[in-house]
């Protein structure tokens, strides 16, 4: 739990050195750029987040009890935004996942800094990336 709280905490800090949004936005975009490669095979419909303005895809694996996401978009914001997501969920295990309160979206002043419809797509993220791991765990206790 507290490992979750220390890298959102060092979200804020990366964040809280730029005054201005539109440095906020260069650091999400250079942020999208880094994200690992999505295997193509899993840019489908089936993947695809519903609610999004652009389009986004989110996959997650379970491996050792812990969660791992790989995603893209064709939108380099929404891109940097699911780069944060998953730099604060990866790697945790399904309950982790589901008990983190995503404060960091707030501090950053990432919500209120996004347009109605980005931000609906920034729930949708969330809900996927959490719909993935109640999966996970259901799986997990169900054997």
């Amino acid at each position: 739990m507290a490992m979750t709280d220390k890298v959102q905490d060092e979200i804020v800090e990366e964040f809280s050195a730029f005054d201005e949004w539109l440095d906020r936005y260069e650091m999400l975009i250079g942020l999208g750029n880094e994200l690992p490669p999505m295997d193509p095979s899993h840019r489908n419909e089936q993947h695809l987040i519903e609610g999004c303005q652009s389009r986004v895809w989110v996959d997650a694996r379970l491996e050792g009890g812990r969660v791992y996401y790989s995603a893209d978009s064709d939108a380099i914001i929404t891109k940097g935004i699911i780069a944060l997501l998953i730099r604060v969920l990866d790697g945790r295990t399904p309950q982790e996942i589901l008990d983190t309160e995503l404060y960091f979206i707030d501090r950053i002043g990432l919500r209120e800094n996004l347009s109605p419809t980005r931000a609906n797509g920034l729930a949708a993220m969330v809900k996927q990336m959490r719909l993935y791991a109640l999966a996970f765990a259901a799986a997990d206790g169900g054997r």
